[in-house]
């Protein structure tokens, strides 16, 4: 089986979410466990870090990684979605899992005669397991696909759990209030182990944290309680200065959100309590790491600038609660003119963000190659509602190419709304393809 055949029986034979939507998704941990079983629970071999949250999960699990590595471990790193290459999901110190070893794993399985019907993410969280092990990994870093209670990557019992925080999204499986949102993240939390909330603002959020813990016997450090990040400012590389309490000279970070603030100090707690459980960390290990995030892990997609001249920005944030602090960045932008390339899935709350784009930007409404994805004149039309004009196209990378010939050096582009979108751009765009392993 060639590595094209092996990818694309596991998204087309068994149901993606990504691609499918909700047909794809499977909740509950049996099949996962019978997966494990078969493979011998290979994520025993190791120690985990389990991250959980609506949005911010992948910056703070990749910049964790890039720390441990730093520090010197040998880390392995499971995240999703993928961008351009589905091995962008599994990487040991930043190597992305070798095509022969997915054929392998995908003939292995067909050969098994195991009667269960597993998802793709089922599947594709047992075969980073196993490779992990393989590689003789220190520490996984492992970000939940969607959820946590039921998710299959909450069959490990980590070393420590994270939430970021929580918004509302994915109602259709989470529940519809985030008390409900919450309680799904909350099922990560496990006996014993210290658990990181990043931001918990909302009482009824909070309260669910606090009893779950509780209930579990779980320490719980509830990070915006107790701020390490002071600050931050911006550089005229793209990066954030952050002013920590720890020390004089501000940290550097290579990811340039906004929203990057409150996951760093997430990622500084969470250090804090891997440091009080004997993982050694120096505090040169963590500036290597935040500094050199992407070259450490092959992160890719979060405020990231790929052109100057005019300036183009590419972030993934795709729902609401990404949006609120992402708008006011683009708000932000020193040009003289923002152009905005937008597509979305049609499952979010698509009214809601086009709510707080501004509207003085000139506007190209694209959509992603997937089934998942609102048409891009259905997007242009319900933008129109909102004051937000411009041009449709079916293609992302037209859109771009249209952006590209109508700004002038003094402009910003900016391409977002899925993650979809992002990957069908740099498909074409030789500069962002990852390195292969």
């Amino acid at each position: 089986m060639t590595y094209k055949e092996a990818t694309e029986y596991l998204f087309n034979q068994i149901p993606a979410f990504e691609r499918q939507g909700d047909s794809g998704y499977k909740p509950g941990l049996d099949t996962a466990i019978a997966l494990d079983n078969w493979l011998g629970n290979p994520h025993r071999a190791y120690k985990c870090i389990h991250i959980a949250g609506t949005n911010g999960k992948g910056s703070v699990a990749n910049m964790l990684a890039a720390t441990l590595q730093a520090a010197g471990y040998r880390v392995g790193l499971f995240t999703s979605p993928h961008l351009v290459d589905f091995r962008e999901r599994i990487r040991v110190d930043g190597e992305m899992i070798a095509k022969r070893t997915v054929s392998r794993f995908v003939e292995r399985w067909l050969a098994s005669g195991l009667h269960c019907e597993p998802s793709f993410f089922e599947l594709t969280t047992v075969l980073a397991f196993e490779h992990f092990k393989r590689q003789k990994v220190d520490y996984a870093v492992i970000e939940v696909g969607l959820g946590g209670r039921l998710d299959s990557s909450n069959i490990i019992t980590p070393i420590l759990s994270v939430i970021t925080n929580i918004s509302i999204d994915h109602t259709q499986f989470l529940g519809n209030t985030l008390a409900q949102i919450a309680s799904e993240k909350a099922g990560i939390i496990k006996p014993g182990v210290p658990v990181v909330i990043g931001e918990a603002s909302k009482p009824e959020v909070r309260a669910v944290f606090e009893r779950t813990a509780s209930t579990c016997h779980s320490p719980i450090v509830i990070a915006h309680d107790s701020p390490l990040v002071m600050g931050s400012v911006k550089n005229s590389d793209g990066t954030l200065s952050i002013f920590t309490t720890h020390d004089d000279t501000p940290l550097t970070c290579q990811l340039g959100g906004d929203y990057q603030v409150m996951n760093v100090n997430t990622v500084l707690h969470a250090i804090e309590v891997l440091r009080s459980h004997g993982v050694k960390i120096k505090n040169s290990d963590v500036r290597k790491g935040l500094a050199h995030v992407c070259q450490y892990t092959g992160f890719m997609g979060r405020w990231m600038v790929i052109g100057k001249s005019p300036t183009v920005i590419c972030d993934a944030g795709h729902n609401a609660g990404a949006w609120v602090i992402q708008s006011k960045q683009l708000r932000e932008l020193d040009c003289d003119k923002l152009h905005v390339v937008l597509g979305f899935s049609a499952d979010k709350d698509i009214d809601t963000v086009l709510s707080m784009m501004p509207t003085d930007a000139i506007y190209y409404f694209t959509q992603a190659q997937s089934s998942r994805s609102m048409k891009a004149h259905d997007l242009q039309t319900l933008a129109a509602k909102h004051h937000l004009h411009g041009d449709s196209y079916p293609m992302a990378l037209n859109a771009y190419k249209a952006a590209l010939k109508a700004a002038t050096p003094r402009d910003a582009i900016f391409v977002g709304g899925s993650f979809y979108v992002l990957g069908d751009l740099f498909k074409h765009h030789s500069v962002l393809k990852p390195k292969q392993g």
